[in-house]
C-alpha cells in the first residue's frame, strides 16, 4: 500500500483541520435571512398568483357584463318586436271568425242563373214562362219537410207558371226536369183553357225540389287560410 493510500484513510489528512469559531448566535442569524428570503419569495409568489386571480377573475366578469349587456339588448330588440306583432293574433282571429261566419252565412247558396236556363232549355215547345217563385233553406232556417214520404228529402223549392197553346207532354217534361242535377220529384199541371184578349192557352203550373247538390259550396269547412 502507498503513503498516499494511507494517508487517504487518516484524520486530517490532506487539510489542516477547521474550526467554525462564529458564535451561535451569528449562524442563527445568517439561517434566519435565509428563511426570511425564502418567506419573502414565497409572499411575492402567492401575491403574483393572486394577481392572476384577480385578474382573470375581472376579465371572466367583463365577459360576464357584456354577454349580460348582449342578452339585455336581445331581449329589449325582442319586446321590440314582440309590440311590433301584438295584433297580429288579433288580426289573425278576426279573420278566422269572418272566415267562419262567411262559410255559414253561404253554406246555403245556391245559384240560381245556371238552373233558370236549364229549366228554360227543356221547355217544351210552344211553353213560355210567367213567374218563378223560389225558396230556399237558410242557415238558420231549415227546409219545410216534403209532402209526401215518397219524395226525397230537399233543401228548397222551385215553382213556375206558363202558358201553352196546346197541351205538352207533361210526363216527358217532368223526365226532364228530374235529368236537370240538384233536382228531383218533378211535377208538372196543366190548368183549364184559359182566354186573354182573345187569345186561347193552357196555364201550366210546374214544382220541382231542390237537393242539396245544388248549394253552391264556394267556401267549404276544409277551405285552408291560402283559399
Amino acid at each position: 500500500m502507498s503513503p498516499r493510500g494511507a494517508a487517504k484513510g487518516q484524520p486530517g489528512a490532506g487539510g489542516l483541520p477547521q474550526v467554525n469559531l462564529l458564535p451561535p448566535e451569528v449562524r442563527s442569524a445568517r439561517g434566519l435571512k435565509v428563511v426570511r428570503r425564502w418567506l419573502a419569495f414565497g409572499l411575492v409568489a402567492v401575491a403574483v398568483a393572486l394577481g392572476g386571480v384577480y385578474a382573470v377573475s375581472l376579465i371572466e366578469r367583463g365577459t360576464a357584463e357584456e354577454e349580460r349587456a348582449e342578452a339585455q339588448a336581445e331581449t329589449v330588440s325582442l319586446q321590440a318586436e314582440q309590440e311590433r306583432f301584438a295584433e297580429v293574433p288579433v288580426v289573425l282571429a278576426a279573420l278566422s271568425e269572418a272566415a267562419l261566419a262567411r262559410r255559414v252565412g253561404m253554406s246555403t247558396e245556391v245559384t240560381w242563373k245556371p238552373y233558370i236556363d236549364a229549366i228554360t232549355a227543356v221547355l217544351p215547345p210552344n211553353v213560355s214562362i210567367d213567374s218563378i217563385l223560389m225558396s230556399s233553406a237558410t242557415p238558420i232556417m231549415l227546409a219545410a219537410p216534403p209532402e209526401s214520404p215518397l219524395f226525397s228529402p230537399n233543401v228548397g223549392q222551385l215553382s213556375f207558371t206558363g202558358r201553352t197553346v196546346t197541351v205538352p207532354d207533361t210526363a216527358a217534361w217532368m223526365d226532364a226536369l228530374d235529368s236537370i242535377p240538384g233536382f228531383s220529384d218533378a211535377w208538372v199541371s196543366a190548368s183549364i183553357l184559359s182566354d186573354e184578349e182573345g187569345v186561347l192557352y193552357y196555364a201550366v203550373t210546374a214544382t220541382v225540389r231542390v237537393t242539396e247538390s245544388a248549394f253552391a259550396q264556394r267556401f267549404p269547412e276544409n277551405e285552408t287560410e291560402e283559399d
